[in-house]
């Protein structure tokens, strides 16, 4: 045999090898698809749906409960309680908290209030939102509360730009004490707070603010004016 007949075996067994690696190819999406769909369906028998599928159920059963009867209602409030207390993903506990946002149930009121104090930054963010949604002399409250005690600055944050949504002068004093904060992201969202409530533009300056913040009926005048200004160009 000569020597390239002697390869030739050789040759034939790397082909083949080939040959076989690469049949699975053709079909591997599919294989994939096949695989990650048992997994998905193996993981959600052994740990139940997913946060994105409880997000799904929730806002579905949201929807069926705002079209039924008040008892309808109420039997959802209560079951959002209970989803709540129950619920380890902050995403699903956010959907939750936005949900009671929009009903007039005092066990819906006290979802939101009891997130205000949730472990989980986000969640008591969504809790902020949520009583610029509700509104009233209690979200002026509980808003005013959040900016001043929590430890995390997004949520103060949060808690000042919904403060300022809601356009209630009762939120100016704990909006005019922001001013003075040491932090300027917190002087910056105070003063566009501050514009929203008032209903005017000082601009950005954050001395003027606290000029008008210390006597802000006697500023009435200068606002006037200074608008007056400001429109004409």
């Amino acid at each position: 045999m000569n020597a390239r007949n002697r390869r030739n075996p050789w040759c034939a067994a790397v082909c083949l090898g080939m040959a076989v690696a690469c049949l699975p190819l053709a079909g591997c999406k599919t294989w994939k698809k096949m695989t990650t769909s048992k997994e998905t369906l193996a993981e959600e028998r052994k740990y139940g749906a997913t946060a994105d599928q409880r997000i799904e159920e929730l806002t579905a059963a949201a929807k069926r409960a705002s079209q039924g009867s008040h008892a309808d209602q109420e039997d959802f409030t209560q079951s959002l309680v209970k989803e709540l207390l129950d619920e380890h993903d902050p995403r699903v506990r956010c959907t939750i908290v936005d949900l009671a946002s929009g009903i007039e149930l005092p066990a819906a009121a006290a979802i939101c209030r009891g997130a205000l104090e949730d472990p989980e930054p986000r969640v008591r963010m969504a809790a902020c939102s949520a009583w610029r949604k509700r509104g009233g002399e209690e979200a002026v409250e509980l808003l005013s509360v959040r900016y001043r005690g929590d430890r995390e600055i997004d949520v103060r944050l949060r808690a000042l730009r919904e403060l300022g949504d809601l356009g209630d002068k009762d939120a100016v004093p704990v909006l005019a004490k922001a001013l003075e904060d040491p932090d300027p992201a917190v002087q910056y969202r105070a003063v566009g707070a501050l514009k929203q409530v008032s209903g005017r533009d000082l601009g950005d300056d954050v001395n003027k603010w606290r000029e008008w913040a210390a006597d802000p009926e006697g500023s009435t005048a200068e606002w006037t004016i200074a608008e007056g200004v400001r429109q004409l160009f």
